[in-house]
């Protein structure tokens, strides 16, 4: 995609805040009109890629179940940073993380953005 816009979208929001629907929904929107898009898991949001975590998990009935947002975002290309101390306060191990999945913090978020990311926060 070489005309391709990056977006970096940094999601605070866990299993109990529609705002993470939200987050996901336009994270998938972004891809769907051609933008590279990143996903940026901090605080509770790295609940979101523990494997099984959005299992069940529907904040919004208006939005698709959550496991099926991440899915999508995932298997369309998006990529998925997480915070490595947001990970390691809740216990979390790479190998608890969903494939793919990157441990990586705000050094690698302020590259995409130097590189001309443009930037959403939730």
């Amino acid at each position: 995609m070489a005309d391709a816009k990056r977006v970096v979208i940094t999601n605070t929001r866990g299993l109990d805040d529609e705002r993470a629907s939200v987050a996901w929904s336009v994270a998938n929107a972004g891809l769907t009109a051609g933008n590279e898009v990143t996903m940026f898991l901090t605080s509770s949001g790295v609940d979101w890629a523990r494997t099984g975590a959005a299992d069940g998990a529907h904040l919004n009935p208006f939005d698709p179940p959550m496991k099926e947002m991440i899915d999508s975002f995932r298997e369309r290309g998006g990529d998925i940073l997480v915070c490595p101390p947001c990970a390691k306060v809740r216990g979390y191990e790479e190998g608890d993380l969903l494939d793919g999945v990157t441990l990586a913090g705000g050094k690698a978020v302020h590259e995409l953005i130097q590189e001309g990311a443009a930037t959403l926060s939730f």
